[in-house]
């Protein structure tokens, strides 16, 4: 007997019929004689719909108020669920993030996991139960009702895993795994049966929407073996020790065969900033960059060019475009400060990914791409480093043809 998590999003409960589908896989796993925990969202759009209701009330609506709001979602699609498997036939026990114990900071719309308790879970297990469990959220210490921000549901299943001890926490989405890059943009694009967190990792936090970022670093964290599987395909019996369909989220020493390149990701959501002949000296990159962090301005992609007598240099970096003109609006502030001559920005940019823990026993897999791009005449306006993964800034007129000459480039169209 295995000790199965299974997380469904809002697509996958988006319907009574849905809901009942749900629930019939869980009652397959539960009778292949395996103990099932089932991670729940709100029905596709609900939160959404709800948070729309706080803001029509009020123009600024506080934030405890507005999780209070957000929790209901999940709390209706739990309870729907324990109902359509006692409509099956099953036993099953609605469990709110208060009755888990999902112990938060008190951070409202976006807090973390500190703690969570088990026993409630596990007491609903022995009675031959399957334990379906709110996600998105908690409470903290002082009894308030909390969540985790978007794609939270994904963090609370692979945090209860970690929790409970199961043997696999499979997560449950409209897409059948995870791909060397979307489908969409380069049709040749083929699911991956393994990676690693580390890669995972990066693809998440890099443009790739298949799972939350937390939810990888809970993974790799307290080595969580999660499954990315299709909620459409039909019900099978599975062995949590085999390799059911989908992709496989693994420590890298489960992988055989690694290959140099894993996948490209790619974001639009970038916009680019340059602040233009400043003094090349001490202090000015914090005068820069410390008003940023101070309004709370993620900052990526850095690149600092000096001029040829040294005395100036430019600093180019990367926001998200949400943020573009409120970053350009306290650089500007920090003008006496900072004592740039100009400043420059562009929201018409793109940032491509290349991925993979082959790069670490791989010398010039960078170079090739420069030279793949300049033949298809793409300029690159900035470049970013680590040991597994390298980022490009281009023109967004260019992503598509970027990601597909890349995808090729790294023979990621073979089977």
């Amino acid at each position: 007997m295995a000790l199965v998590v299974q997380k469904f999003g809002g697509t996958s409960v988006g319907s009574v019929e849905r809901i009942r589908n749900v629930a019939r896989r869980a009652l397959a796993t539960q009778a292949a004689g395996h103990q099932v925990v089932l991670i729940v969202s709100a029905m596709s759009g609900e939160t959404n719909r709800l948070l729309a209701l706080a803001h029509e009330v009020t123009r600024l609506p506080d934030e405890r108020e507005m999780d209070v709001i957000a929790a209901t979602g999940e709390q209706v699609s739990s309870a729907l669920m324990a109902l359509a498997i006692q409509g099956e036939g099953g036993r099953a026990r609605s469990l709110l993030g208060h009755q888990v114990k999902i112990l938060t900071d008190g951070a409202f719309t976006k807090a973390r996991i500190r703690t969570i308790e088990g026993s409630k879970i596990f007491s609903t297990l022995e009675k031959g139960q399957i334990a379906v469990v709110a996600g998105f959220q908690g409470v903290d210490e002082n009894g308030d009702i909390t969540t985790l921000g978007r794609g939270g549901s994904d963090t609370s299943a692979v945090a209860v895993a970690a929790a409970i001890g199961a043997n696999v926490c499979e997560i449950y989405t409209d897409v059948d795994g995870v791909y060397t890059t979307d489908p969409n943009v380069t049709p040749k694009a083929r699911k991956i049966a393994r990676i690693s967190y580390e890669e995972m990792l990066e693809l998440a936090s890099l443009g790739a929407k298949v799972l939350q970022v937390r939810s990888v670093e809970l993974g790799m964290v307290h080595n969580v073996r999660i499954f990315v599987r299709s909620s459409f395909d039909p019900p099978e019996k599975i062995d949590p020790h085999g390799h059911p369909p989908g992709t496989l989220i693994c420590d890298e020493g489960e992988i055989m065969e690694q290959q140099t390149v894993t996948g490209i990701a790619f974001s639009r959501d970038e916009a680019q900033i340059s602040v233009r002949q400043v003094q090349d000296k001490p202090g000015v990159a914090a005068a820069i960059f410390g008003p940023l962090a101070e309004a709370n301005i993620n900052v990526d992609m850095i690149v600092q060019n000096v001029s040829a007598d040294g005395k100036t240099t430019d600093l180019t970096f990367t926001v998200p475009a949400a943020d573009y003109q409120r970053a350009l609006d306290v650089i500007a502030k920090a003008k006496a400060a900072i004592g740039y001559t100009r400043l420059d920005g562009a929201t018409d940019v793109a940032k491509i990914s290349v991925i993979g823990i082959g790069m670490r026993s791989h010398a010039g897999v960078a170079a090739q791409a420069f030279s793949a791009l300049a033949e298809r005449s793409i300029n690159i306006r900035a470049i970013t480093t680590s040991e597994i993964k390298f980022s490009l800034l281009i023109d967004a007129a260019f992503t598509e043809l970027a990601v597909r000459t890349l995808h090729s480039l790294y023979e990621l169209d073979k089977a």
